[in-house]
């Protein structure tokens, strides 16, 4: 009899793992190697403009690009709001994400919020991103 199994971690713990994720997100926003490391090789990313990316590699192609212009100087804040679970390697996340646009060309210093819904799948031991959509709020 075989009594080795696999456990999964419970509900308590993956909530931490994705709140963890999510900070990480956070703190490497301008790491155009970290963030996408969080990510799943097949993400699908729609920004808030509306861009649409789809792997990865264009994400971090992307992410890149964008460092290189004044676009460096506008930084994000994530809130978690949301997490319900899909089944127990799936979860929808709803966070709310302000954007604060330091370029010295910003029409207005006053930051702006977006709603951001992300799909995270479970890799292994952790969590990473599969979708993230980010939506502005008027």
């Amino acid at each position: 009899m075989d009594t080795t199994s696999t456990t999964l971690p419970d509900r308590d713990t993956d909530e931490r793992r994705i709140r963890d994720l999510v900070a990480r997100a956070d703190l490497t926003q301008n790491d155009p190697v970290a963030l996408p490391a969080l990510h799943t090789s097949d993400v699908v990313i729609i920004n808030f403009g509306g861009r649409r990316l789809f792997g990865r590699e264009a994400f971090t192609s992307a992410m890149a690009e964008a460092l290189s212009t004044p676009l460096k100087d506008v930084r994000t804040a994530l809130r978690v709001d949301d997490i319900r679970f899909v089944t127990r390697d799936v979860a929808l996340v709803s966070l709310t994400k302000t954007v604060f646009d330091e370029r010295p060309e910003a029409k207005s210093s006053a930051p702006m919020e977006g709603v951001m819904s992300c799909t995270l799948v479970r890799e292994g031991d952790d969590w990473r991103i599969a979708l993230a959509q980010t939506t502005p709020v008027r």
